[in-house]
């Protein structure tokens, strides 16, 4: 059975009627790719390379632009989801979507900062990328699908799909 904080980020990814005893298996094809940006991001960062920020945030504009033909999922699908019989990865719904363009965004800009000299603004970027990735890899909390729930009206959802939040527990 999977944690509470898992069916929570299933949720917040936008799979909202994610049957909880299903949830394991779709929290573990999605942060599949998180796992694999992860690490070219940690090489990025240490190297300060503007040439790894600059693709890897078009491939992250590429997935929220044409779902359908995330290289990452194609992946997951053919490697892990048919040899193992786990779940599909569907293109990506809406939530997921905003959080690769968001995550995109800030490595196209932190690519652009490095190339132009920006060091400071690189690095408070970085940072803010690198929070970013460690509550989703390490707290099961996406910032850019939270973000993208109170975007659209829809904080309570959002709030209930913290990852310390508990089924029942009466808080927002």
């Amino acid at each position: 059975m999977p944690s509470s904080s898992e069916v929570n980020f299933v949720r917040q990814q936008g799979l909202r009627g994610a049957a909880p005893a299903s949830c394991g298996l779709h929290y573990r094809a999605l942060v599949f790719q998180p796992r694999i940006v992860g690490v070219v991001l940690a090489a990025a960062v240490v190297l300060q390379a503007w040439y790894l920020f600059l693709p890897l945030g078009a491939l992250l504009w590429w997935n929220a632009v044409a779902p359908e033909a995330n290289p990452f999922d194609a992946a997951y699908n053919r490697l892990l989801a048919e040899r193992r019989g786990r779940p599909r990865l569907e293109p990506a719904p809406p939530p997921r979507r905003f959080a690769q363009g968001m995550a995109g965004s800030l490595m196209i800009a932190i690519g652009i900062a490095l190339l132009g000299g920006a060091t400071v603004v690189a690095l408070v970027l970085q940072a803010v990328v690198v929070a970013a990735f460690a509550a989703l890899l390490f707290g099961k909390f996406c910032l850019g699908s939270y973000l993208f729930f109170w975007i659209r009206g829809e904080g309570d959802f959002a709030n209930r799909t913290l990852p310390w939040r508990r089924e029942g527990d009466p808080r927002g």
